[in-house]
């Protein structure tokens, strides 16, 4: 970890040192520009690592809230980012009752969200940093008054679980095109989602270790039938597939996630389940509350327990509302008794029949804690 300086009397040569220059980061450095604060960003964005690297990264798909691209506007890092729209969200569960749908009429929005590749992402706030802000190898940082970590992991500290499950990730080309539709599908073995991406889908797909490391072993032919199995035939038939990757399933997250002269945001504070894409959203959340906290701060009280402690405050019930929510979705949707099996079908019936509530929950998603 870099040295942290807390007392103004002491020198330091930055205000902000962000350590991890992925999205999060990244996007920390571009809403804290022009803010008169000196910042450096530890680590190489993507466009600058890509440069030195040949071999491709994997594919894997982000969902980007509506709120999320407000953020990103707020920032200047919208205009120029290829995504697709979510117009709407089909939620079902396989071999049992209960399904809904949200739509963006139902929130009057533009779309509910947006799909991108995470290397998309990655590489486009780069690009805008690049010529923003100032960057530094990870290697003999320098001293700062508030060090921010968005290294992507929570690292010690951690609360959590392992959910014993697999995230299998693919590029899907069906008969029919995306549309702007995404699909959630909640199957005996997993949640299934199809995220519509420049008219085919990005697939995320969850399964036992062992049986997603069968389906990795697959040929294409072969795995396309397995997920045409456990989809089924809703949004068409599958045609080919891309290369696959796969990610053990986590629930991580720091108890304290901030103190004197260090705060911890995005996936360096907390490492969801993907069931319900809020990984990146929250990430960007934090990193709004902690910019607008920081630019209205002293220089000399940002390493201070104060801020410190604003922040904590600040990030409190969305952060926590995150967790266990999408805790709930990825343990109450791979429970296969009967009762867990009502108890889907009831709230997805629930959610499908009164308006209201599935208003609510769809705000909720969108915007986290300030839907309320």
């Amino acid at each position: 970890m870099a040295e942290v300086s807390v007392d103004a009397e002491v020198d330091v040569d930055l205000d902000v040192l962000i350590r991890g220059a992925g999205p999060v980061g990244c996007a920390l450095a571009l809403a804290l520009r022009n803010s008169g604060l000196r910042v450096c960003l530890a680590g190489r964005p993507a466009s600058q690592a890509q440069q030195s690297v040949a071999s491709p990264t994997a594919f894997r798909p982000l969902a980007l809230s509506y709120g999320s691209r407000l953020i990103l506007e707020r920032i200047g890092a919208w205009d120029t980012l290829a995504t697709t729209p979510i117009e709407q969200i089909h939620v079902s569960q396989a071999g049992a009752f209960g399904r809904t749908r949200i739509s963006r009429e139902d929130l009057d929005l533009p779309a509910l969200g947006y799909v991108a590749d995470y290397q998309d992402i990655a590489k486009h706030l780069g690009n805008l940093v690049d010529d923003a802000i100032r960057v530094a190898d990870d290697e003999a940082l320098p001293r700062a008054r508030l060090v921010v970590h968005a290294e992507g992991s929570p690292g010690e500290e951690t609360k959590g679980r392992d959910y014993g499950h697999t995230a299998i990730v693919a590029s899907i080309e069906s008969e029919r095109p995306s549309h702007g539709v995404a699909w959630e599908r909640f199957t005996a073995e997993g949640p299934l989602a199809l995220l519509p991406l420049r008219g085919a889908y990005g697939l995320v797909w969850s399964r036992t270790h062992s049986a997603a490391a069968a389906l990795m072993n697959m040929d294409d032919a072969q795995f396309v039938q397995a997920l045409q199995a456990a989809f089924g035939t809703r949004a068409g038939r599958f045609r080919s597939t891309g290369p696959r990757a796969a990610m053990p399933l986590v629930l991580r997250y720091r108890s304290a996630r901030a103190g004197a002269g260090e705060v911890h945001i995005g996936n360096a504070a907390q490492t969801l389940h993907p069931v319900a894409g809020q990984g990146l959203n929250l990430g960007l959340r934090d990193v709004w509350d902690f910019a607008r906290l920081v630019r209205a701060a002293s220089r000399d009280a940002l390493g201070s327990i104060t801020l410190a402690e604003r922040f904590a405050r600040a990030r409190r019930i969305d952060a926590q509302a995150a967790i266990r929510a999408t805790d709930l979705m990825a343990t109450l949707y791979v429970r296969r008794d009967p009762v867990s099996r009502a108890l889907r079908g009831a709230a997805l019936t629930a959610l499908d029949l009164f308006p209201p509530a599935r208003k609510l929950f769809a705000r909720r998603m969108i915007y986290g804690a300030s839907a309320w």
